[in-house]
């Protein structure tokens, strides 16, 4: 890929992902380019919850039990919101949610969930 295509793809990515100091190699920017050439047949409203974690841990108590739930799901505008959830057998309970909206967290992402 010459350094015009490769400009004019970045350009393309950044109109819907964060590419502000990001380095992309020329497999990373093709396959953000299909990524959002797909998106709303492919992406778009799905939803993805891996089985959640159970794990117990130590603390000044003793030993405890904890439950995580994460739920990713592909917003309306390109991202990917992602839900956590922690509970612990003490009645603890924490919510939280961020947007993935830069180029590098969705390849990330995209990465660690084929």
């Amino acid at each position: 890929m010459d350094r015009h295509e490769k400009k004019k793809l970045r350009d393309y990515i950044g109109e819907y992902l964060d590419v502000s100091g990001t380095r992309l190699t020329d497999d990373e920017a093709a396959f953000l380019g299909n990524f959002l050439d797909e998106y709303d047949k492919t992406y778009r409203g799905r939803v993805v919850t891996p089985r959640p974690r159970t794990r117990d841990g130590w603390g000044s108590d003793g030993k405890y039990t904890y439950r995580e739930t994460f739920t990713y799901t592909f917003t309306d505008d390109v991202g990917i919101r992602e839900d956590y959830e922690y509970q612990d057998d003490d009645g603890l309970h924490r919510r939280s949610t961020k947007v993935i909206k830069d180029a590098r967290g969705v390849l990330n992402w995209l990465r660690a969930h084929r």
